[in-house]
């Protein structure tokens, strides 16, 4: 073993950026499960010793124990939020608000797309997009169906506000939450900094998409009519003690979020403290079932890949290198990490891409500061939460919604949607670099 350790830190950063490398290959081609991938390369880099093993080296504590890698502060906020999201979704309180708000449509495809739409990126600012879209397509195929409608452009349509609105918050995109824990960046930073930017690119994107589909948001009359009075009597609460708890909770956790700097606390514990007292009214066991915990695994096996490339100095050679592009212009920093991320991201997972890129923008703030990089975490936001909407692979809700319509009936080609993704992708990179310019480089 210590042969290997010593050819191993001989060429650390080959070996730990050749292992990354490899965990994208074969988690953008899918061949392998995405958490194998990751487990299997956090192992590697561990066998290895390009991180350690041991909590302590010589007496002291050892500055690359592998566990230091694993930012637990994004694996307990998504453990925490995603039993939150299961016992409210569990009560039909998500339903029931996107019922409502079909409501107000009277049952016409040209405002119901922009309704679904609109409703969809607000829940996504607030949960992941994965459930959200879960949550919200069985009501766009039960709409579709009763107006006899193609279901797709509003699925697709879905797609893009999902990941357009998970931009807007801390929590709405695993990006997020990766940038949030790495920069110490609060729930109102977003909320001030994003959620603007968001608000034009949806108004721009919402404009496109009912120009685009024009032609398929039509229906006849009578069907029309029958949905608009059908509209809103489903039953939809199933649980309505529950349905009670889990909004108040999930109110105060977002106002902890709001105020965890005034109450001193990180928004894992905030969240882990709305879980837990939610958790005292159901049977925990049943919960922890629907959690997503193919997800929080590869974040850890993530972490601990990211960590070797880290600890080996590869993190800072793609730091200088960036630097050295961009001749230390901020703005064109800036700009090459907002138009990168989102085209790689359009094309590989988002979430090992912030992971890799996170640490690069903390390297560049240790040579530049604080105050050069804080826009430079703005742009990477943006670039990859928004870059996921390129591609059909491009974020995990896409692939979730693509599936479900094609089981239904309704595939989802790549190029159809690529078609489609290109220019809202486009439109979003550009009205964020507008946006970004203005606020900082001027």
């Amino acid at each position: 073993m210590e042969s290997i350790h010593s050819f191993a830190q001989a060429h650390a950063v080959f070996l730990s950026g050749l292992i990354l490398i490899l965990a994208y290959i074969f988690i953008a081609t899918e061949k392998v499960s995405k958490v194998t991938v990751a487990l299997i390369g956090a192992c590697a880099a561990i066998f290895l010793g390009l991180v350690s093993q041991d909590k302590t080296s010589e007496g002291a504590a050892n500055a690359h124990y592998y566990i230091n890698y694993i930012d637990f502060n994004v694996i307990f906020l998504l453990i925490s939020m995603m039993i939150i999201v299961s016992i409210a979704a569990k009560s039909g309180i998500f339903n029931y608000a996107a019922v409502k708000m079909l409501s107000l449509t009277r049952g016409r495809p040209i405002f119901i797309l922009p309704a679904l739409a609109f409703f969809t990126a607000f829940v996504s600012a607030f949960l992941d997009n994965v459930t959200t879209v879960i949550l919200v397509m069985p009501m766009t195929f039960a709409i579709a169906e009763k107006l006899d409608i193609n279901p797709v452009p509003f699925l697709i349509a879905e797609i893009f506000s999902s990941n357009i609105g998970g931009t807007a918050t801390l929590i709405g995109d695993p990006p997020n939450i990766i940038i949030g824990s790495a920069a110490n960046l609060s729930f109102m930073d977003f909320i001030n900094e994003l959620t603007p930017i968001v608000a034009i690119i949806m108004v721009a994107v919402c404009a496109f998409l009912m120009f685009a589909f024009r032609k398929s948001l039509v229906a006849s009359e009578d069907k029309i009519a029958e949905l608009a009075r059908s509209s809103g009597k489903e039953k939809c609460v199933t649980d309505v003690s529950c349905a009670v708890r889990s909004i108040v909770v999930l109110g105060l956790v977002i106002i902890g979020f709001a105020l965890h700097d005034a109450i001193d606390m990180q928004t894992s514990t905030i969240a882990l403290m709305g879980a837990a007292v939610l958790l005292i009214f159901e049977k925990p066991e049943e919960i922890f079932k629907e959690l997503e915990w193919n997800t929080i695994f590869f974040f850890i096996g993530l972490f601990i890949i990211v960590g070797a490339l880290e600890a080996s100095g590869g993190i800072k050679m793609m730091a200088d290198a960036i630097l050295d592009a961009t001749h230390g212009s901020q703005s064109a920093t800036s700009m090459i990490i907002l138009w990168g991320s989102g085209i790689i991201s359009g094309v590989i997972d988002n979430i090992p891409y912030t992971a890799t890129m996170a640490p690069v923008i903390l390297e560049i703030e240790k040579v530049m500061g604080a105050e050069y990089a804080h826009p430079l975490w703005w742009s990477l936001s943006l670039g990859a939460c928004l870059g996921g909407n390129m591609t059909i692979i491009g974020a995990a809700a896409n692939v979730i919604v693509s599936e479900n319509s094609a089981k239904h009936g309704h595939k989802i080609t790549f190029m159809y949607f690529f078609k489609y993704g290109v220019i809202v992708t486009g439109i979003s990179l550009a009205i964020s670099a507008v946006c970004l310019w203005f606020k900082f480089f001027i």
